[in-house]
């Protein structure tokens, strides 16, 4: 047996309000009010949804790299909690 130590990627659930909307040209969009700068889209409501969690990673990377705090208008879920 090794020494190997194997690490799990810890995730954070949030809870946001997401509004989906029809794109005109197919697809949906996807944004937060209380975020305005998370915008995604998707070709179907699930990849749209999906596509959340890509969008907001990259926006609070995004904050880390300008020195800004995480926005107080995110909540952490807990396990139990309905999303």
């Amino acid at each position: 047996m090794t020494g190997k130590r194997i690490r799990k990627k810890r995730e954070t659930l949030c809870k946001l309000p997401l509004v989906l909307q029809p794109a005109p040209e197919g697809g949906y969009t996807v944004n937060c009010p209380l975020l305005p700068e998370l915008i995604t889209e998707g070709d179907t409501v699930q990849s749209a949804l999906c596509n959340v969690t890509d969008a907001l990673a990259a926006l609070l990377e995004a904050y880390r790299h300008l020195g800004r705090p995480e926005p107080a208008t995110i909540k952490q879920a807990t396990e139990n909690s309905p999303l």
